[in-house]
């Protein structure tokens, strides 16, 4: 992402050499903001805050800055120490060892996870991991190996990861049904119907957001999927957002109504 904060390095890398940078800075187009780091008058005032500071912008800031999921709360800024730095303002995140090198202004997406699993519950770290890997086409060995030697100090969590994820719901659904010893089939394909967030037998669990399921178009095409799931014998379940993230005792207690009688275990007819 480009947030109008640079390092030296990125000028140079950028081909622009020492006297161009000072007469950027003269005449304005570029803004000193510490040793080594120049922002545009434009640039993202909470990476420029973050890198005045001392440091870069990480961890649960950065992650939304990249257009991840996270989920709800950590509503402050998130700032990184660096190595040559030490981030004096906003919220100084910690993470696994040394601080990585800052060759950003805004920390990549490995980086930034490392961090966030100290500030961030599991289940919405995972759900933010799930979000990464599904944005950028990784696998969870591909993302273990982005974030270097400290991924072990995380890797009971990114076991529990699923790159199939498509929302934050849908992940802390599953990490949660898992938890409580239910089978649970990530993106499961139905015939007639197509792909479902989760599956429990015959039991399909679909988790809407505003933002998807509100269109008229949308709208029209999960109520047809959902009478072809019930002609074919399959039970749609359908919970929001709020419902997990508020009322999960009221989804739980309604998934078991279901799975206790064993009504999801009797298979739909070929």
């Amino acid at each position: 992402m480009d947030s109008g904060v640079y390092s030296t390095k990125e000028l140079h890398r950028h081909g622009m050499n020492a006297w161009q940078i000072r007469r950027e800075t003269q005449t304005g187009s570029l803004v000193g903001l510490r040793h080594g780091w120049y922002a545009t008058p434009t640039a993202d005032p909470e990476v420029v805050a973050a890198v005045r500071a001392g440091g870069v912008l990480g961890c649960v800031t950065a992650l939304r800055k990249h257009g991840l999921w996270v989920a709800p709360g950590s509503s402050h800024v998130h700032t990184r120490s660096t190595r040559h730095g030490e981030a004096t303002t906003r919220r100084k995140c910690n993470g696994f060892g040394s601080p990585p090198p800052a060759l950003t202004a805004v920390d990549p997406v490995p980086t930034a996870l490392l961090y966030a699993a100290r500030c961030l519950s599991p289940e919405h770290w995972i759900a933010t991991c799930d979000s990464a890997l599904n944005t950028e086409k990784l696998t969870v060995a591909q993302m273990a190996s982005d974030m270097g030697p400290s991924a072990r100090r995380v890797a009971a969590l990114l076991e529990k990861c699923d790159p199939a994820s498509q929302s934050g719901t849908e992940s802390i659904t599953r990490v949660r049904l898992r938890a409580l010893g239910f089978a649970v089939v990530v993106q499961p394909p139905i015939p007639g119907v197509g792909r479902v967030d989760l599956g429990v037998g015959r039991l399909l669990l679909e988790c809407d957001s505003i933002s998807h399921h509100t269109s008229l178009e949308n709208y029209r095409n999960d109520r047809r999927r959902d009478r072809r799931a019930l002609v074919d014998g399959w039970l749609t379940m359908r919970i929001t957002y709020d419902d997990v993230l508020y009322g999960w005792d009221g989804v739980l207690a309604d998934i078991r109504a279901i799975t206790r009688p064993d009504r999801h275990r009797r298979l739909p007819r070929p």
